[in-house]
């Protein structure tokens, strides 16, 4: 299949297809969506839950997402807004997009968004480590980008039955180091580089102080 910057170029097969063993050829992948072929060879996607002990479950049966639809893309975002991220699918073929709600049990958890100062204004780069009942907890902000999909740019920590948090640290990429305490959960906020101040974003709002 070639890839073309030009939506509108076509390029021709390369050689005789064998239409016997169900060779085809798509000219364009623009034109895939209307071409009634599907490059699916109905691998089934698979999830997996982190037991926390090292070992993974494979859960992928039992929460539906073993689709065939070759599946292209998955991102995590909290469509509810009740701080369990669902997951987005994205496939090229099946159906163009798949959403899986999260019905884990309810838990605490904390989304963090950066406004950076020295550093790139969405804080891109930084790690956070989240102190909570005595574990600590690892992320970067990566906001990655995938087939027709990007994560959004900020982080969502899961805390399980946790009321605070003991201490949260913010690496910024310009090499800064900021510690917050005593850190609300259940909640979405926003750390300003080189602002000692937590400022919550309240939806339709925005953030305040």
């Amino acid at each position: 299949m070639s890839q073309p910057f030009d939506a509108q170029s076509k390029t021709p097969a390369l050689r005789d297809l064998d239409h016997d063993h169900g060779e085809f050829w798509v000219p364009s992948p623009w034109l895939f969506p209307t071409s009634g072929e599907n490059l699916s060879a109905y691998e089934k996607n698979g999830i997996h839950l982190n037991a926390g002990d090292g070992a993974f479950f494979d859960i992928s049966a039992l929460t539906g997402a073993d689709s065939t639809g070759d599946g292209r893309s998955v991102v995590s975002f909290d469509i509810t807004g009740d701080g369990m991220p669902e997951l987005l699918v994205r496939q090229a073929g099946g159906g163009p997009l798949l959403v899986f709600e999260n019905q884990f049990p309810d838990s605490s958890w904390l989304k963090v968004s950066l406004q950076g100062t020295k550093s790139n204004s969405l804080g891109v780069g930084s790690k956070l480590e989240c102190i909570v009942n005595g574990k600590t907890l690892y992320r970067e902000l990566y906001p990655g980008v995938s087939f027709l999909s990007q994560r959004p740019a900020f982080v969502n920590f899961g805390l399980d039955d946790a009321t605070t948090i003991e201490r949260l640290t913010v690496r910024w990429p310009s090499g800064e180091t900021q510690e917050f305490t005593d850190v609300p959960v259940n909640t979405h906020i926003l750390l300003t580089e080189l602002e000692q101040k937590i400022r919550r974003i309240v939806p339709g709002e925005g953030p305040t102080d």
